[in-house]
């Protein structure tokens, strides 16, 4: 969620409403430094204050050991029922929820501890046991994790670590005295067992490692650009009044080579669609898993066992690490501010991440320094409008905005700080919400005590528990208006500027063979680099993501001379040029690229309208595009149908597709082909046969006969949906290497040797393109390979 909640932009554009006409003009035609000023004094206390109060109510995020208990009974229910992947996500919540001193936490980590053993996680179960250790874990009950605890290295095959454990319990048991009841027996039992597996083990000579066990990961050339940081000597950076700040390739390029590598200078965690842990229909405590609870919030690495906030429950991190970092850094600001940060949105947290993390000094610094120039506030590149005033070749980049004293491009808060508001071109109302949005944070941060933290004034340990007080303060200080200004000055830039981070998130199909991967917005960032890139509807680049780094690389052959381009969501490939050009209007100029011109400048159909085109239910001729009637394309038929009732049985056909879906979570998988045959057989009145749903429906089919193993009708299915795929997107594109992902999964599941190979290498050469040589994907694909070339000649010759 970019924006605040609804009723928070409801409230505000209330408050628009009712200001006095001279005021609004006044507000619309402002200056950002004039707009903060204006805006302080509109946030009235017993009016919209109280209301985000109440609204804030709805998003708690601190401790409640309430909550800690219900989600640890929860955890231990799905525990007996041998669920242990959603018991472990419900004892993780419990974690987050107890305070640090709780006698109850070390509880809630042995618990978990258990989950993991089972997970086969021994790694993690080791680090959760000794975190039950250190937090105090019941004295009676220590044997029982001390056991768990040898059992994961014997697992791991640290066999003198395991026997020094089972020495420990041993002693434990020693000095308790002796166990006479059922469950202590059972303790006894195993303990005997594990001593027996040590010495088994120890008798057996261990086989030696091979040297070359691992895939060697293939290394990338690299050399950076001296002007520009994290960017490829391949590169350079222009300006002109047109395009503004621009890369441009100095040198011909070839697909797959690396063009840029940067961190976010920050990035917020959005918490995404949610998951149901549970079964039941009402509970107390919400239980769905969201992206909040699956990666850190930091580093954005995929959490397993988290480590959660000492303040509140809802930040949750990878490591104890992560989280002194985050806490030193900007999260003791943060922590008290959570209810609202997620009432406000990401948009609004990001500013004030952002301000956090570049300090008071350089924050007062660039603003103060803004203020010397408020004719150009609304844009910063006019001073450029003179030709004689632009860079030229003697002064390089120096003077480009953004750029240090040096010429220097880095990604630095300078960087961002000069990144576009374009302040002028927002609605006042926007800019309205978002001025009273930026004043609610820097008056909760003053009304909490945080005000010295903020400045960079105060150590972290004098502010590590900031109690809110019900007062509020009617002006800010000077210092919080700096800050302020800055945070709105963010705002407004993240509309155009702000870079989603994706990942490439699992749905598993079956027993775990075969894995489905689809892109899922996981954090909103700042890239001051990456945002040098100008919008191309057909871009010549690629961007992945690994935690909080983007890597940009050549997804095509770049001529030197040639501009670099990104793609800043609707791609030609994925819709017509009408549907792009009103979704780009959010970044406030009119698309002008090759692909838009191409298609507005001629009478040819786009290729987007063309292959998922509606078919006249009559004679299954291709239906002509109209505003309200369709037509058919066949004159001897003339069908007309409304489009209203076309697109409404389109509904109805992925509705259907939903309920098949659901079918199969549930292991109904013979019902669940059957709806998806009928689905077909229906989409195949009224739609193209290249409708990219078509495709998916494939895709699906590919997905149930993979779970019950047939895989050579998964692959048959699913190389029909890399025809409709490769079809709409290109053989080269990253959506085909995806496909041919999958289908190498079936076809090595299913043995088909030499098929698998062709296959790997085919979606080797392309995901090395898009997303490197070190991806996770081309790691897998590797391994695969690997496996069946090690298999017997005989068996090889065979297939």
């Amino acid at each position: 969620m970019a924006l605040p909640v609804e009723e928070w932009r409801l409230c505000v554009a209330r408050r628009w409403d009712a200001l006095e006409p001279a005021l609004r003009e006044r507000l619309a035609a402002a200056s950002l430094n004039d707009t903060l000023r204006l805006g302080c004094g509109l946030l009235r206390p017993e009016a919209e204050a109280a209301a985000l109060r109440r609204l804030c109510r709805r998003a708690p995020a601190g401790k409640e050991p309430a909550a800690a208990r219900f989600y640890r009974e929860e955890g231990n229910r799905l525990f007996g029922r041998r669920q242990y992947g959603a018991a472990l996500r419900l004892y993780s919540q419990a974690v987050s929820h107890e305070h640090p001193g709780s006698p109850e936490v070390s509880v809630c980590f042995a618990n978990r501890s258990a989950a993991l053993f089972h997970l086969g996680c021994f790694e993690v179960c080791l680090e959760d046991i000794a975190r039950a250790e250190s937090h105090g874990y019941p004295d009676r009950l220590l044997p029982k994790v001390l056991l768990r605890k040898a059992e994961c290295l014997l697992c791991l095959g640290r066999l003198q670590d395991a026997a020094n454990a089972l020495s420990a319990v041993e002693n434990k048991i020693a000095m308790d005295g002796i166990m006479t009841s059922a469950a202590h027996q059972t303790l006894l039992k195993k303990l005997s067992q594990l001593k027996t597996k040590i010495r088994e083990k120890e008798s057996c000579p261990q086989p030696a490692r091979e040297a070359c066990g691992d895939i060697q990961r293939k290394s990338e050339i690299w050399e950076e650009n001296d002007s520009i940081s994290g960017a490829s000597s391949s590169l350079s950076l222009n300006f002109d009044i047109e395009r503004g700040r621009h890369l441009v390739a100095i040198q011909d390029i070839h697909p797959g080579q690396n063009l840029l590598q940067e961190e976010a200078f920050v990035s917020v965690l959005c918490p995404g669609e949610s998951v149901l842990l549970q079964d039941s229909d009402e509970t107390a405590w919400d239980t769905r898993v969201t992206n909040a609870d699956l990666y850190c919030h930091r580093c954005l690495v995929q959490l397993l066992a988290s480590v959660p906030c000492r303040g509140c429950s809802y930040a949750k991190y990878c490591s104890q690490n992560c989280a002194d970092v985050a806490w030193e850094q900007y999260h003791r600001t943060e922590c008290s501010l959570g209810a609202l940060l997620l009432t406000l949105g990401v948009f609004c947290h990001v500013a004030l991440r952002t301000v956090l993390l570049a300090g008071f000094a350089e924050v007062s610094r660039l603003v103060e320094g803004s203020h010397d120039n408020d004719k150009d506030l609304h844009n910063p590149e006019a001073r450029w409008e003179h030709p004689s005033e632009a860079p030229d070749k003697r002064t390089g980049t120096r003077g480009i905005p953004g750029c240090n004293d040096n010429g220097q491009y880095q990604s630095s808060y300078q960087a961002v700080f000069n990144l576009l508001p374009h302040a002028e071109k927002h609605s006042p109302e926007h800019k309205f919400l978002c001025v009273l949005s930026v004043v609610a944070i820097c008056k909760q941060l003053q009304e909490a005590g945080l005000e010295a933290a903020v400045l960079n004034r105060e150590s972290s340990e004098k502010c590590s528990e900031p109690e809110i007080c019900e007062k509020t303060s009617c002006e800010l200080s000077p210092e919080l208006k700096i800050m302020a200004e800055a945070m709105l000055r963010h705002v407004l830039q993240l509309q155009c500027n702000a870079q989603a981070i994706t990942v490439m998130q699992e749905s598993v199909s079956g027993d775990g063979a075969v894995v489905n991967k689809k892109p899922v917005r996981l954090a909103t960032a700042f890239f001051p680099v990456l945002s040098l890139l100008n919008h191309s509807c057909c871009p010549n680049i690629s961007v992945s993501f690994s935690g909080t780094a983007a890597t940009v690389r050549a997804s095509q052959p770049i001529p030197s001379g040639q501009e670099i381009f990104h793609c800043y969501g609707p791609h030609r490939c994925r819709m017509r040029v009408a549907e792009r050009q009103q979704l780009l209007s959010q970044y406030f100029f009119k698309c002008r690229c090759q692909a838009c011109l191409d298609e507005l400048e001629s009478d040819v159909k786009s290729v987007v309208s063309m292959r998922n085109s509606f078919l006249c239910p009559s004679c299954r001729a291709s239906m002509q595009v109209g505003e309200d009637m369709l037509c058919c394309s066949n004159e001897a038929c003339a069908i007309s149908v409304s489009r209203e009732s076309l697109s409404r049985r389109l509904q109805d056909l992925q509705q259907q597709i939903k309920k098949a879906l659901e079918l199969l979570k549930d292991r109904k998988a013979d019902q669940a082909i059957k709806m998806l045959l009928k689905c077909q057989m229906d989409a195949g009145n009224f739609l193209s046969p290249k409708h990219l749903l078509m495709g998916e429906m494939e895709d699906h089919l590919a997905q149930v006969y993979a779970t019950l193993g047939k895989w050579q009708e998964a692959a048959r299915h699913l190389k029909r949906s890399i025809e409709i795929v490769e079809v709409h997107h290109g053989p080269s594109s990253v959506e085909i290497g995806h496909e041919l992902f999958k289908l190498a999964q079936i076809l090595f599941n299913g043995f088909a040797v030499s098929e698998a190979l062709s296959t790997i290498q085919r979606a080797e050469k392309i995901l090395s393109v898009h997303c490197g040589p070190q991806s996770t994907q081309i790691q897998e694909l590797q391994e695969m390979k690997t496996c069946l070339l090690e298999l017997p000649r005989s068996i090889l010759q065979r297939t």
